[in-house]
């Protein structure tokens, strides 16, 4: 037994030594020192050995057992470190060489613009402010003085989430909301997300952004409504803009308008651009009805003012010439990149 013990220890030993990965050593704790290793099985044949043959024997195979777990805790030790150097060798960095470049992203055509819109209306005073796009009809249509059987609130043009809840088809709720929960003066802007029933072509979609705009305090007139567009189409699209009025409804509105710019392709001779007209319809505008400040607990015999509408999409349409909304949602960075 002792020849055996020695003669274990000498090649686990020689074995543990030349090891070359940490599974190998584990392979070889387990063949040596397992519960059905090599050296547990010859512990099994203590039992047949005499009273005086036994203590010595134990002994042995207790250092025997040490030696070997010794020499695997070494091995264990010249492994890791072995794979740390291999590790850090094919990980390194090499400082001298020249560094690959990471295409850089930047701001959608439809955020460039808002910003520049943001912008002007923040030098005018005016503050910026938002709103649920999950709506009420309430503020949607009701208290915009949009009667019950207006076709806008067909569920034909609206995306109702039930009789009462839906996707807010404007931003005017906003101005709504702002008029109950704040005394006069009020001067906002609130730009966001609208969605409608609309087929999806060149000039519509069922989702798209709206900047609503709002002014309320004592002795307001059109002729503020006037200045504060004519100001923000030059800022806009330059010096040279011209801006014009032409009568229509808005149930929310009253007088109101429809707002055109004067062409900047063909300065009002008329163009493809222009469908011949020299003119081009930007958004719509007018007084705040009377109706509608009542509605929002505002005395109208005290304050007045106006409002007014825009889609940023034909903002930016006009801004750069493109000619399809679809280019803004499809995400061809082709087309994105040119902004």
């Amino acid at each position: 037994m002792r020849e055996a013990l020695e003669k274990i220890k000498q090649i686990a030993k020689k074995e543990l030594m030349d090891a070359q990965d940490i599974k190998s050593l584990d392979n070889l704790r387990v063949k040596y020192l397992g519960k059905k290793g090599e050296l547990t099985n010859i512990l099994k044949q203590m039992g047949k050995l005499s009273s005086e043959e036994r203590p010595v024997m134990g002994q042995i195979a207790n250092q025997v057992k040490t030696e070997i777990e010794n020499a695997l805790d070494a091995s264990l030790v010249t492994l890791k470190e072995k794979a740390m150097n291999a590790k850090l060798l094919s990980e390194k960095i090499d400082v001298t060489m020249p560094g690959k470049p990471s295409p850089m992203g930047n701001k959608h055509p439809l955020n460039v613009v808002l910003d520049e819109i943001e912008e002007i209306f923040l030098g005018m005073g005016f503050s910026i402010v938002d709103g649920p796009e999950v709506e009420y009809d309430y503020y949607n249509f009701e208290a915009l003085n949009l009667p019950p059987d207006h076709p806008a609130r067909d569920t034909q043009d609206t995306f109702y989430i039930t009789d009462k809840i839906m996707l807010r088809s404007q931003t005017s709720p906003v101005q709504v909301r702002e008029m109950e929960k704040t005394t006069p003066p009020i001067r906002i802007i609130a730009p966001g997300t609208v969605y409608r029933s609309d087929e999806v072509d060149a000039t519509h979609s069922p989702f798209f952004h709206q900047i609503e705009g709002l002014v309320v305090d004592k002795n307001i007139t059109m002729a503020n409504l006037r200045w504060t567009l004519d100001t923000f189409v030059k800022k806009m699209y330059g010096n040279d803009a011209q801006i014009r009025f032409r009568p229509h409804h808005f149930p929310f509105t009253e007088p109101s308008a429809e707002v055109d710019v004067m062409c900047f392709n063909c300065h009002g001779k008329g163009c493809r651009l222009c469908k011949g007209e020299g003119w081009i319809e930007i958004l719509g505008a007018g007084m705040v009805n009377p109706k509608v400040l009542i509605n929002a607990g505002i005395d109208p015999e005290v304050y007045s003012g106006f409002a007014f509408g825009m889609g940023l999409e034909r903002i930016v349409m006009r801004k750069y010439a493109v000619d399809d909304i679809r280019l803004f949602y499809d995400n061809d960075v082709r087309f994105l990149k040119q902004f």
